[in-house]
């Protein structure tokens, strides 16, 4: 499965012809009312590096880690399923695990990632806040490279260095497009095809970057109710 290829969506855009975009000559407000085929998709994956301790703040006692479900998105005005909008990342201090994976592995990989920051998380006392993130920052025909990120509650002081590919940063911030995707994940492709149609109508430019953000626990890559929300970031 081949979702996008990053250098040809920030510059060169596959031509749609989609009715939705039919009115997508005017300027992009806050919240454009563009509706939107959603779907989401990665695949089956492998099972990420082993777990690597991440140093404790000293004299922090552990604390308890909110229900994922009960974590805040980057932006907690939910954007509406059939719409575009445009939003503003803020910038929260995030555990962070790089990683590659094939198309076809994207779900467990990435899933097998952000069990891994959750674990090393807990045994450091460090509180996880927000949705798990996936930056994907280089694609090709075969797969992808990421970067996977928990938003957590406040950097580590001081901040422990990098340790097998785990460390502490930033999530992406600034001004941004968010696409809706409800569906499984094997049909995310349709919804990166219906961002590129709209980023072409609307002659807009964006970084060799996109995000999801897991609204919804990302389990299985066949799950209907999976919700992520796609961020572009104009340049």
């Amino acid at each position: 499965m081949t979702r996008f290829r990053l250098p040809l969506l920030a510059g060169c855009f596959i031509s749609f012809a989609l009715a939705p975009l039919a009115r997508a000559q005017e300027p992009v407000p806050p919240a454009v009312a563009n509706p939107l085929p959603t779907t989401t998709t990665p695949g089956p994956a492998d099972a990420g590096p082993p777990s690597v301790p991440v140093p404790a703040q000293a004299g922090a006692a552990p604390s308890p880690t909110p229900a994922a479900s009960a974590r805040k998105t980057l932006v907690e005005t939910p954007g509406d399923a059939n719409d575009v909008d445009a939003v503003s990342l803020p910038a929260k201090p995030a555990a962070i695990l790089a990683g590659r994976a094939k198309w076809e592995d994207a779900v467990p990989s990435l899933k097998a990632a952000f069990q891994r920051i959750e674990a090393d998380l807990a045994k450091a006392g460090i509180m996880p806040t927000g949705r798990p993130l996936a930056v994907f920052a280089k694609t090709d025909d075969d797969g992808f490279q990421y970067d996977a990120m928990i938003p957590i509650a406040a950097m580590p002081d001081p901040k422990p260095a990098e340790t097998d590919g785990l460390r502490f940063g930033t999530t992406p911030s600034g001004k941004a497009l968010r696409f809706p995707h409800r569906g499984s994940y094997d049909e995310i492709d349709g919804t990166y095809e219906t961002l590129t149609a709209y980023l072409d109508a609307k002659d807009v430019v964006v970084q060799d970057r996109f995000i999801e953000e897991y609204v919804t626990d990302l389990n299985d890559r066949a799950d209907e109710k999976l919700d992520v929300n796609i961020y572009a970031l104009p340049k």
